[in-house]
């Protein structure tokens, strides 16, 4: 069984106490659930939700508890509010930036902190390409490319994840002083990874991948792919907490474009809201990504900004509370229209 919100409600003041909920701390506030369980769905009001089991109150805990605030060094990023994640690739062969910042640390470093005054809260540093076909890189290669940029961001202030799914590769951009992993593996393809997330204490992001192993790429035929990427994810989450990494620092991101169709991918972007059953912060990491393509004439990959504004914006709409985006500062802009907009909602008028 999971739930996801709908008939969301610009004025919450509205409504008898008890009728609408907010979601997950943030912005949004709903009235009911669309409610799954097997080949049953049905819409159930908010207050009547306590009527369907544990299950059901689980979810609805979960869905409705505030986000604590990622505590990232010197900086502290709150998640009752959608924030931007700069993606920063030192790769050559990234889809849309690759080659971008390779053997130019002093210039990637540069350029994360051109995001940072852009408005984005957090840099994720990239040595390694995830897109379909990509080579595998040797773990040292991705350390010489990733290290020199993370030490020069972390000298300057800034609050740092690593995209990588190598445990020694955490190992030395976490002793650098990284803040976070982000791992497309959902720390399944390096077995020592969990240990070294547990050891540091840091937040990781744990990405959906139907096949983390060979690289996450490949197709399966999903039924409900909302509910079977819930499953997963939760499923990984107890692995993980078991392991020895504190739940609450756990994030997730569903895996956009990772093993998913065209129709698969809208479906889960439509279904956002379900996966704040999971109970943690999520990522959304669609930015230029190729749905945006097949949906806009085979468009370039660096030609989706509005695609990938509009894509932001689902995003923001469903709670989500990390957009990992290429476009920073256009999409830092777009977010605080989208505030502006919920902030007048939210006070009436």
């Amino acid at each position: 069984m999971y739930l996801r919100p709908v008939h969301f409600v610009d004025a919450p003041m509205a409504y008898p106490d008890g009728a609408v909920a907010r979601l997950a701390g943030g912005m949004q506030w709903f009235a009911a659930y669309e409610a799954t369980d097997g080949d049953e769905r049905r819409i159930v009001p908010v207050a009547e939700i306590g009527k369907f089991g544990e299950r059901a109150a689980l979810l609805h805990e979960r869905i409705t508890s505030p986000r604590a605030p990622l505590s990232l060094g010197e900086r502290v990023v709150r998640l009752d509010q959608p924030q931007v994640v700069g993606i920063l690739n030192v790769t050559p062969d990234s889809f849309s930036d690759g080659g971008a910042h390779v053997d130019d640390p002093a210039g990637a470093a540069a350029a994360g902190t051109d995001m940072l005054a852009a408005g984005a809260a957090l840099v994720d540093v990239g040595a390694e390409s995830t897109r379909p076909g990509a080579a595998l890189v040797w773990e040292g290669d991705e350390v010489r490319r990733a290290l020199p940029v993370v030490e020069r961001l972390v000298r300057a202030g800034a609050a740092v994840s690593i995209d990588t799914r190598k445990a020694p590769v955490m190992e030395a951009t976490l002793a650098a002083g990284a803040h976070l992993v982000n791992d497309v593996s959902a720390l399944l393809w390096d077995d020592r990874a969990a240990g070294v997330v547990a050891r540091a204490g840091c937040p990781v992001v744990l990405m959906h991948s139907p096949d983390p192993d060979k690289g996450g790429h490949g197709r399966v035929a999903y039924r409900d792919v909302v509910g079977e990427v819930f499953a997963w994810l939760e499923a990984r989450i107890e692995a993980v907490a078991a392991a020895g990494v504190d739940r609450s620092r756990i994030l997730i991101d569903p895996g956009i474009g990772f093993g998913k169709s065209l129709a698969d991918n809208l479906a889960l972007l439509n279904g956002l809201a379900a996966l704040h059953g999971l109970g943690c912060p999520i990522m959304l990491g669609a930015s230029r990504k190729r749905l945006i393509g097949a949906l806009s004439n085979e468009v370039a990959a660096t030609e989706r900004l509005p695609g990938s504004l509009t894509l932001a914006l689902k995003g923001a709409e469903a709670g989500v509370q990390l957009l990992r985006v290429h476009d920073v500062g256009e999409t830092v802009q777009a977010l605080r229209v989208w505030r502006g907009l919920r902030d007048r909602a939210l006070v009436g008028g």
